[in-house]
């Protein structure tokens, strides 16, 4: 599925409008180039499982935050791991036990992101597509199916 998004709103909407579809368990995979748009769309989805006034840091510095949402929702910048094994030090198999994740360079898991993810991954790759950004959103295991409810 592509979806463009013109602008910063368009991206926010995007991010809102998977927010009502995450279950306990999800990974929810955002790739693209620094300044593509990933935080504003995952600002966008744990102010859609919050409050509208969340306010929702890039965790940039602090490698995630955690946010009691509907589902529990925690946010993972992963740019500065080392090793794909440092996923597991900052919590994230224990974020999915008990809600979603949010994950920002999930390349740095490795070639097999799986191994450190449940089997419900939704994948957003942000690129440029002229003056604004094109998601190409897939997924993985019940989202594979489920791209049929996200309607932006």
């Amino acid at each position: 599925m592509k979806i463009a998004l013109p602008d910063a709103e368009a991206t926010t909407a995007l991010g809102q409008a998977i927010a009502p579809l995450l279950a306990p368990g999800d990974s929810l995979l955002l790739y693209g180039p620094l300044g593509m748009g990933k935080s504003t769309l995952a600002r966008g989805l744990i102010r859609a499982l919050t409050t509208p006034d969340e306010d929702v840091p890039s965790p940039t510095f602090t490698l995630v935050q955690f946010y009691e949402g509907d589902p529990p929702v925690a946010h993972f910048d992963l740019y500065r791991l080392t090793r794909p094994e440092e996923a597991f030090e900052i919590g994230l198999d224990e974020a999915l036990d008990e809600g979603c994740a949010v994950i920002e360079w999930p390349e740095r898991l490795g070639d097999d992101p799986g191994r450190f993810l449940g089997a419900d991954q939704l994948i957003v790759e942000i690129s440029e597509q002229g003056d604004g950004r094109l998601a190409t959103v897939s997924g993985v295991g019940r989202w594979e199916t489920g791209l049929k409810d996200l309607h932006v």
